[in-house]
């Protein structure tokens, strides 16, 4: 996932994240594996105006995104997608951080090495 747009005012992934996607992605972080009626019913305690429709769409738009992928699943009702990650919390914060770094120094290399010269550990 490369991220096109870094938010400076918001905190964590919703810097590089939609709200609602980064808070599915915190979920699916947890629990792994999860269906979209899963995730809904997760969501749907936080906002319980969001449409299940809502989350399957976001879901898809992470699987888009390499950040999840999905399967098909026989289930009771019949077919069913079932969503896990493809990649850990600390991979994506790993690849979050190098693809800024790069767009810095390919954009602003003497004033990022500056600054990172004067970073102490």
């Amino acid at each position: 996932m490369e991220p096109h747009e870094f938010k400076l005012t918001e905190e964590g992934i919703k810097a590089v994240l939609p709200p609602l996607e980064a808070e599915i992605m915190e979920h699916m972080w947890k629990v792994k594996v999860a269906t979209a009626g899963q995730v809904y019913e997760y969501m749907k305690e936080k906002h319980p105006e969001i449409r299940r429709s809502t989350i399957s769409i976001l879901m898809n738009r992470l699987c888009e995104k390499g950040l999840l992928q999905r399967s098909v699943e026989k289930g009771r009702g019949g077919m069913r997608y079932v969503y896990s990650i493809t990649t850990t919390r600390e991979e994506f914060e790993q690849k979050v951080v190098q693809s800024i770094l790069d767009a810095l120094m390919t954009n602003f290399r003497e004033a990022t090495y500056a600054y990172l010269s004067r970073i102490k550990k």
